[in-house]
């Protein structure tokens, strides 16, 4: 066990991250915090044109360099159309399923820069009234918001500041239970941002060389799907995607340690660096897991796509119900900090 692996902070990095409406396009503020948490700790970095935030650790060896990323973006929506009742009806920001959203809070933000608060429901919601709520279908002719203003038609909601196009973020919800677990949307992928920020922390506060020279790519675009896919240095040799392990029927994945990517719907993660991570987990205690995931892709394989000649790996904490309201245990946390602690520390494959 690395001694130095503080849950409290990581917990606290990633409470701090949900906190921050993030759906994918809108990310400004969420990568502001990760640029702040930069400059206080005179980390070099550079934000791209697309707007990901890519920070940089010099390493003894600067011709061979490593980059993990992990992602902002959220899944959200965003207003697709401003209805007679003067309720809103939502276009989908990432892969999801309507019933996952439905009864959640929710935020608008509009383009004046104020905050109208809501909740999505079904337009059928009241078994008073409707007497197959249950069955009625969910999709985006029947899901809509309910805004917390006195508004009646379109003129008015148009009029308190709503237009189509303004972005909607769902509640976080966040919150952590007595017996070590963390709930909360956006886990996805946030608790890996959270783990990288620490392990940024542990490396200057052990005043760790790291033996290659590492990027930190925070990217904001992975959920509809090219969030790492530019701004790799020529350099770059290895690409770690730390991104969410999905738990379902048939996955080995659980929520109590890390999960190690073997294949997605990409295709295989490069297989000698997938053996070099379960080396370092079996040589170092950590509890991990081999998976495949059937519908799933990450910003490694984003990278191979778009013709980075990289070896591509992807790892990160369970996460169950992903794309619903999600909820890991804070061993899994630990486990994946500490296998990428040594991952950072060890030679190339």
């Amino acid at each position: 066990m690395v001694k130095t692996i503080n849950n409290k902070e990581i917990v606290q990095y990633i409470k701090d991250l949900v906190s921050i409406p993030s759906p994918s396009g809108y990310t400004e503020a969420a990568i502001s915090y990760v640029e702040k948490f930069m400059k206080n700790r005179n980390i070099t970095y550079t934000i791209s044109n697309k707007g990901a935030l890519i920070a940089t650790i010099k390493g003894d060896n600067d011709s061979k360099h490593r980059l993990l990323t992990a992602h902002v973006d959220t899944l959200g929506a965003m207003v697709k159309e401003i209805k007679s009742s003067g309720r809103l009806s939502l276009s989908m920001i990432g892969g999801f399923r309507w019933n996952s959203v439905e009864g959640e809070y929710c935020k608008i933000h509009t383009a004046d820069g104020k905050v109208i608060t809501g909740t999505i429901l079904i337009n059928q919601t009241s078994v008073h009234v409707y007497k197959n709520a249950g069955d009625a279908k969910r999709d985006e002719t029947t899901i809509e918001v309910r805004i917390d203003e006195v508004v009646k038609t379109k003129a008015e909601t148009e009029a308190i500041g709503i237009s189509v196009g303004d972005f909607v973020s769902f509640e976080p919800r966040v919150e952590e239970t007595e017996s070590g677990f963390l709930k909360s949307r956006h886990l996805d992928d946030k608790a890996s941002v959270g783990i990288l920020l620490h392990l940024i922390d542990i490396i200057q506060k052990e005043k760790i060389t790291l033996p290659f020279t590492t990027h930190f790519l925070i990217s904001n675009n992975e959920e509809i799907g090219y969030g790492g896919n530019s701004n790799i240095t020529p350099e770059t040799v290895e690409y770690i995607a730390v991104d969410m392990g999905a738990i379902g029927d048939g996955q080995t994945t659980d929520e109590y340690s890390v999960s190690i990517c073997a294949k997605d719907s990409s295709g295989p993660y490069h297989y000698k660096l997938r053996q070099h991570l379960i080396e370092l987990a079996k040589n170092n205690n950590v509890d991990y897991r081999v998976d495949i995931y059937p519908y799933y892709g990450s910003d490694a394989s984003a990278a191979v796509r778009a013709g980075f000649d990289i070896a591509h790996g992807l790892i990160g904490p369970g996460i169950d119900a992903s794309h619903a309201f999600e909820r890991t245990h804070i061993s899994s946390l630990t486990h994946t900090a500490i296998l990428i602690y040594h991952y950072l520390q060890s030679e190339l494959i």
